[in-house]
């Protein structure tokens, strides 16, 4: 008798590995490998997530209708054009697994963020990644590399794990240039990072074929709760409502969030400091030899002179510890990922490389 088997293209999947933790009997250590807040959530968050304590019994909102109307305001969309998930990853598996599947494919850059991959391979589609200019996407090769049966084209800008970002106005031309039985979704998971910049929701409301994601997991501080949203046409919509499961978000996570996006104050501090600080890290760095392209999240990639040179210079951090992350998997052998931390975390990180460096 043959052996259950899973769905091709699972096999072949190498599973995500996240950031390495702080350890705990390390005194003085610190997380820099998730690209986490390191302020955390609002004060506002923190006290409606306490709120949701004596009704634990009670199941959430299936609809997210009070989230979704938060959003909305912020933002000035349109709630019933918004999706919720469990994370915005979640909302990425969902565009997969509702568009793609055998005989069809996804495009992504060559230093994309992992997840697009991985769901796009559970689904059983084919996975296109094109070269990068430079740590840069190239929209031509974006484009180039669409065939008829291309169904998703994925591009995080600010991209997650270069840090770099491409203007605006080539974004837009591949939104133009996309045929419209491929959606183009956008991943603004750092959105938020970027001065005066609303993250393509606008780029999403000229095109039915473009999507947008967000997260609360960055400069919300909530990765602990899971939270994320989407916004695309009615109809997209309606596709992702089909198949998510009908209490996805939890109440406690939709009264976070919902505190959390309302208070703005919070989240303009939040970008101002880590601007700041990511700013004085670029300078410090290049004071130091290291390259490093503009940054535009909320994390720093100096290269070094090889992928020994890298590690090294990750043993010497972590000795000290700070943890930050390796991205050779993601064909940055040479590079570091550096969360933005407090300014006195920044400041250690500085300190040790050039120790290390002398």
């Amino acid at each position: 008798m043959t052996r259950i088997q899973p769905q091709p293209g699972i096999l072949g999947i190498t599973p995500y590995v996240g950031g390495k933790g702080a350890p705990t009997a390390q005194a003085n250590s610190v997380k820099l490998s998730s690209n986490e807040n390191p302020h955390g959530a609002s004060p506002r968050a923190r006290d409606a997530y306490r709120a949701m304590s004596g009704n634990l019994h009670i199941y959430p909102s299936g609809d997210h209708r009070d989230l979704r109307a938060a959003i909305g305001s912020v933002h000035d969309v349109d709630p019933d054009r918004i999706v919720c998930g469990s994370g915005s990853d979640e909302i990425l598996a969902l565009l997969c697994n509702a568009y793609t599947g055998p005989g069809t494919q996804i495009v992504q850059t060559a230093h994309a963020f992992a997840m697009y991959a991985i769901y796009a391979r559970a689904a059983g589609a084919e996975v296109v990644s094109v070269p990068e200019n430079a740590r840069h996407a190239d929209v031509d090769a974006l484009l180039a590399a669409v065939t008829d049966t291309t169904r998703l084209v994925f591009l995080a800008n600010p991209n997650n794990p270069t840090g770099t970002m491409i203007p605006d106005a080539d974004v837009a031309h591949l939104a133009e240039a996309l045929p419209d039985s491929c959606l183009l979704v956008l991943d603004g998971a750092y959105a938020e990072y970027v001065p005066g910049h609303d993250g393509y929701l606008g780029l999403a409301a000229q095109h039915d074929h473009v999507f947008v994601t967000r997260t609360f997991s960055k400069i919300h501080g909530l990765g602990a709760l899971r939270v994320g949203w989407g916004i695309g046409t009615p109809e997209v919509i309606g596709v992702l409502n089909r198949i998510r499961g009908p209490f996805n978000v939890t109440a406690p996570a939709l009264s976070a969030a919902q505190a959390a996006i309302e208070h703005t104050d919070y989240v303009d501090r939040c970008r101002d400091d880590n601007t700041r600080w990511r700013d004085w890290l670029v300078g410090e760095l290049h004071a130091l030899g290291l390259a490093c392209d503009p940054m535009h999240g909320n994390f720093v990639v100096p290269r070094f002179a090889d992928a020994a040179a890298a590690q090294a210079a990750d043993a010497a951090l972590a000795e000290a510890g700070l943890i930050v992350r390796q991205v050779g998997g993601y064909g940055l052998p040479e590079a570091l990922r550096i969360t933005v931390g407090k300014g006195a975390d920044c400041k250690r990180v500085i300190a040790v490389l050039k120790e290390h460096l002398a």
